[in-house]
Formats: C-alpha cells, structure tokens, sequence
C-alpha cells in the first residue's frame, strides 16, 4: 500500500468525502467536503468513485511526498502547486513520481481546494465514512507534520493511465496529459453573483425591513466561520414577535437567526438540529460556491422558488453525468 508522508500540514488539511449520512436520528451530523462538487470532479480525473475520500486544503496547502508513483488531480480554488520545484496542473490527472514532493501555497481564488489520489485515501471509516468532523471529533485528525496518510488501490482505469504517462515522466518528476476540465462552469467565487435561497418557515415572521435586509445588504463572511457554520455580518434582523420553538431537524444551508439577529448559514458539518429561527434555506447548486467564500467575503443572496432549486441541481446533475462521461472516454 502506498503511502503520503506529511512534511507541513498547511492550515488545515482534512480528509473528507462524500459525507456520513444516515445517523441524523442518533445525532451524526453528514460532514463531507464543503465544496462537493470539486471533490467529486477530482475523483473522476483519477478513475475513483465520486465519493471517495480526498484531502479538502483550506486557505494554505499542505506539503506532501509520494512514497509510490501516484495519479493525482486537483480541483477546486486555485492555488500555487509545486512538484521538487516547478509548477504542477490542476483539473487533470496528474502523475507524481515516487519520491516526489508537492509544496502547496496559498489558495488564491476562492477558499478550499481538493486533492484526490488514485485508489482514494485508506484513512479508517467511522459510521461508513473517513470524513473528518472536527467539531464533532469524528473521523481522523486533521493533518499534522509527520504524518502519514495511506493509499488505497488505484482502479484499473488509473492504473492503465498511470502506465500510459510513465515516459513522460522519465526525465521529470511528473506528467500530465494534453486536456483538462474547464473550471469555469464548476468553480465560482465570484461575490458579485448572489446565493439563492428558499424562504425558511419563519420568513414572514421577520419584520418588514428585515425581510428587504436579506436580499438588498451585503452581507460579509465572519471571522468565526468554519466547517460548522458561516456568520454573517451585516445589519441586525428583527422579528415581528420572538417565537416560541422547539428543536427542529436542520441541515447545510439552513440560516438560522440567533437572537442577536446575525444569521447562520449551516455548513458542512452542521449539527442534525437546531432551535433558533429558520429564516431560509441556501439552495443545492449554491452550497458549493457559498464553500468557496473566505472570512471577509461580501455575500449577496437572491430568493427563488422551490421548484427552481430542484431544477437547477437535477440539470446540475446531468453536467456532472455529462463530465463523467467525458472523463472516462479519456482514462481508457
């Protein structure tokens, strides 16, 4: 089994998939990537299922060197990538000779990256899955110096490509072929565009200025922000009456409204339920780019309906599809 030797962790470089779902009735938030789609494009360049686990960098790459000759792709923000010295590609497959080192730097545009390895990391699954929640304290540590992560076996579509890049990595420490993904209709961190939401139950309970604060301020990203939620600064929402709530079930995306009046969003790993106000509910297809937003960033949001939501993320789906279909056609 091959393995990846930790030299510098970065700021914070978890391991994450595609989520551990199925135990919200038992108190088990889902955790996973933050920006889902990223890891999931990852995956597909170097032949693994869309779901397996990857190290999602957050703001300041790690430094890692491959005991093995390893197909890697990176998604995701961009970020400065270095192999012993010169600069690597993202959005494609990427082959790291063995003894080969990655310096990651600053995540420049945007704010995680994603780093996928051919077979997907072995770390041990915990409530089936290997995704780190670190408020939860489940799943393995976040990356740390000296540390090593194992490798779990590359699939027959990697491996044949992997061959296949081999003699152009004779006299470098890597290779990559001709094409790549367009990031452009995946990765956008763009603030100027709103995050679209679903009024939440408790909208209409908002007062009249409130209710026009959601959509005409520009909000900006808390320094308080992580995995769990995003703090939102801007100005102060008021109800019309304080309700009266019990707990209910929430999930990524609900904003709720403490009673200081400074919405939440709910991030990746948000608790399984809550007791302050629902005001709204960030849609599927924006998640991921609200994921993209660092600490400071401005943020707009847009109300739209229901059956808009559904129908952005079911032609979301079909690109992936699409995409999926394209990457495989290029690993044979």
């Amino acid at each position: 089994m091959s393995r990846i030797d930790v030299l510098a962790p970065g700021l914070l470089s978890t391991v994450q998939d595609g989520g551990r779902h199925g135990h919200a009735a038992s108190g088990v938030g889902g955790a996973g990537a933050m920006d889902t789609v990223a890891l999931r494009l990852a995956n597909l360049l170097v032949g693994n299922a869309a779901d397996a686990a990857g190290l999602e960098i957050t703001l300041r790459g790690p430094q890692l060197r491959f005991s093995d000759d390893t197909l890697l792709a990176i998604t995701g923000g961009t970020l400065d990538a270095h192999c012993n010295g010169m600069p690597v590609p993202a959005w494609r497959p990427l082959l790291i000779r063995a003894g080969g080192e990655i310096s990651f730097g600053n995540v420049r545009h945007g704010a995680r990256s994603y780093l996928a390895i051919g077979g997907g990391i072995a770390a041990p699954a915990m409530l089936g899955s290997r995704s780190t929640d670190i408020n939860a304290g489940i799943g393995p540590a976040a990356l740390a110096a000296d540390g090593v992560l194992k490798c779990g076996e590359p699939a027959a579509l990697a491996r044949a490509l992997l061959a296949a890049l081999l003699p152009g990595a004779a006299k470098r420490a890597f290779a990559a072929p001709a094409w790549q993904l367009d990031p452009r209709p995946w990765f956008d961190a763009d603030t100027r565009i709103p995050i679209r939401f679903v009024a939440g139950r408790h909208f209409p309970q908002l007062d009249n200025a409130a209710q026009r604060a959601v959509c005409g301020a520009d909000w900006r990203i808390g320094a308080a922000s992580n995995r769990v939620g995003y703090r939102l600064d801007g100005p102060a929402l008021t109800m019309r009456e304080a309700p009266q709530l019990v707990s209910e079930g929430v999930q990524p995306g609900t904003v709720q409204l403490p009673p200081g009046g400074a919405p939440i969003v709910l991030m990746a790993e948000a608790p399984t339920c809550g007791g302050y106000p629902r005001i709204a509910q960030v849609i599927g297809v924006d998640l991921a780019r609200l994921a993209q937003r660092r600490p400071g960033d401005c943020v707009r949001f847009a109300e739209t309906s229901l059956e808009d939501a559904q129908t952005r993320y079911l032609l979301r789906e079909q690109a992936l599809l699409r995409i999926a279909r394209y990457i495989d056609e290029r690993l044979r």
